[in-house]
């Protein structure tokens, strides 16, 4: 079975197979038949920013300019969600403080800034943002105002609630001859696997375990070598799970770095 499809998050074109023969094989035959030339390689790591901790902020975007000016001004909470919660907002405001029409602009301006992250640029998710309090401005105030207020709260939020990044966990069974079990499990332990489960099965090893994507980029072909093209495994996406620390900080340069011009944009 073959797929393709486009990744929403990383914008790339993803072929999954069999294993590398089996897409180097279809590679093979468009080029043969249609003269067209693809290029494979790695996909790009999916990951995502969270909260584990809460922030109380104020957003206010105020600018003058001849005529009308701009203002927006709205007081938020934010607190961690449980992991796949993805985003809440919550309109707690009483007595008119910001007008009704005004509330989805806010939640929008969040919404955008929570999509381009924080930290690195990857979207933050599985966080609740409480709209509590704020003002407006009956001449100046519209909707870009308060949008840009959302993003201003979004952002002071961030630096309060401890951000942190999170990375896909596959799920990954792989069968190999009994002979090379000891090595397999040696090697996914270096992984950062966790194993799961064993089972035997004909003088085979089916290793059950959970595994960060960032590391089974090259499995198919490392799995290979390890059993001399005797071993064979297949993987789904499991859930995410925090990146330890010791690695956050070599991701997030990396990501800056390609990024590179983004930051002077936002700030």
């Amino acid at each position: 079975m073959l797929r393709f499809f486009r990744d929403a998050q990383t914008q790339e074109f993803l072929i999954a197979g069999t294993g590398q023969q089996h897409i180097e094989v279809v590679v093979a035959k468009l080029k043969k038949r249609y003269h067209t030339e693809v290029v494979l390689k790695a996909p790009k790591v999916p990951y995502r920013e969270t909260i584990r901790g809460k922030a109380d902020v104020q957003g206010r975007h105020k600018k003058q300019t001849g005529g009308h000016g701009q203002y927006g001004d709205c007081k938020i909470k934010m607190e961690p969600m449980p992991r796949g919660g993805q985003f809440e907002f919550v309109n707690d405001i009483f007595g008119g403080a910001i007008p009704k029409n005004y509330i989805p602009a806010i939640e929008k301006g969040i919404k955008d800034a929570a999509g381009r992250g924080y930290l690195a640029g990857f979207p933050v998710v599985d966080f609740r943002v409480i709209l509590y309090d704020g003002s407006y401005h009956d001449v100046d105030s519209n909707d870009m105002s308060f949008q840009m207020a959302g993003r201003i709260a979004f952002r002071k939020a961030m630096e309060q609630a401890k951000p942190t990044l999170l990375e896909p966990v596959m799920s990954v069974e792989i069968t190999v001859p009994d002979d090379f079990a000891g090595s397999i499990m040696g090697d996914l332990n270096s992984r950062r696997g966790r194993i799961q489960g064993m089972d035997n099965k004909g003088g085979n090893t089916i290793v059950k375990a959970e595994v960060p994507m960032a590391e089974m980029l090259t499995y198919g072909v490392d799995l290979t070598s390890m059993t001399q093209g005797r071993g064979s495994f297949n993987m789904e996406m499991h859930h995410y799970d925090t990146v330890p620390a010791a690695l956050q900080e070599k991701i997030v340069e990396k990501a800056k770095a390609a990024r590179g011009e983004v930051k002077e944009e936002e700030e």
